[in-house]
């Protein structure tokens, strides 16, 4: 179900009502673009049924769904029309239009080639685990992260969040991991890496499907290069990629997971899969968390330990506060 998270603290003050969350992104569903609206977002029913709930309550943890509908209208289209359109100005007035002139003739283009332009769509999962307080955001960039938290806070009365910042530095640790081949207790270094250089070079290393366990890679590390990338299993239940940002990519449930396990009916799937990711998920990330060295005191009241983490945290969004090694 989720491929690519990025993990929130969420504010001790904040108590997830369903039923007010419900109310609440009621008021930003998801319509589609207008004919010359560029882009349109609002939430939709995780399950994917029409006229569906918009927050999916299973085994204590919550689901929302956030659409993205965009009309693609490539450049190189805009860039003709409006040299049609300067073309035709200097025709009938003998000179070439001015800045100016060729800022509006682009805006109208635009306006102009809207409606006739095809639209794409994307989709974005939240999951919120109340017990442990955590808000996780499945998307690829943390631009994209950013701005599904900054639409969530002005939806839900009184959230607030910020995002994970843990005691070690992801890349330091990773460096180490791959030095001494210890990882933390019950996760399992694989075999994709990605290795940078700190210098005015930005020299970058790329291991896929290969051993790493090997002189070489020592080598760079001990040269400068710092990991950037590096694949992980957890209890080889769980296999992903973890980046010197902290976010954790490319998720897969191993074999393990499965066994003795029946493929649940069509109408049962959407809740054998959530009630299977967040089981497995929701044991993976505090015990990541506590391989980093534990929650980063970033605010004079944030835990070292995970599992009695109690912060009171400020009112802001993941664009506030970076952590002291980024």
């Amino acid at each position: 179900m989720f491929k690519n998270l990025m993990v929130y603290r969420v504010g001790a003050e904040w108590q997830a009502d369903v039923e007010k969350i419900e109310e609440a992104l009621a008021a930003g569903r998801f319509v589609e673009c207008g004919a010359t609206q560029a882009q349109s977002i609002g939430w939709v029913p995780p399950r994917g049924v029409e006229h569906g709930v918009l927050v999916e309550a299973i085994d204590g943890h919550l689901l929302l769904k956030l659409m993205v509908e965009q009309r693609v209208l490539p450049s190189s289209v805009v860039k003709r029309r409006v040299e049609e359109m300067a073309a035709a100005e200097e025709a009938q007035n003998g000179r070439k239009p001015g800045k100016k002139a060729l800022k509006e003739m682009k805006e109208f283009a635009t306006q102009e080639l809207l409606p006739m332009a095809f639209t794409k769509q994307g989709s974005i999962r939240v999951w919120i685990a109340p017990q442990q307080r955590l808000l996780m955001i499945d998307a690829s960039s943390p631009a994209r992260a950013e701005e599904v938290v900054s639409l969530l806070i002005k939806s839900l009365d009184g959230l607030s969040l910020h995002l994970i910042q843990t005691a070690e530095s992801p890349a330091v640790c990773m460096a180490a991991w791959l030095m001494d081949g210890q990882p933390p207790h019950e996760f399992t270094i694989d075999r994709d890496c990605e290795l940078k250089s700190g210098d005015e070079m930005k020299s970058v290393v790329r291991y896929a499907r290969h051993a790493l366990d090997i002189e070489e890679v020592r080598m760079h590390l001990q040269s400068g290069k710092a990991p950037t990338k590096l694949a992980l299993s957890w209890r080889d239940r769980v296999s992903f990629m973890l980046t010197d940002t902290l976010q954790i990519k490319k998720i897969s449930f191993l074999d393990l997971v499965f066994e003795g396990k029946d493929k649940p009916a069509k109408d049962e799937a959407f809740d054998a899969d959530m009630s299977l990711s967040t089981l497995e998920l929701g044991e993976l990330i505090p015990a990541l968390i506590e391989g980093l060295g534990g929650e980063h005191d970033f605010f004079g009241s944030a835990p070292a330990s995970t599992e009695t983490s109690k912060p009171t945290l400020v009112k802001e969004t993941a664009l506030e506060g970076a952590a002291p090694w980024d």
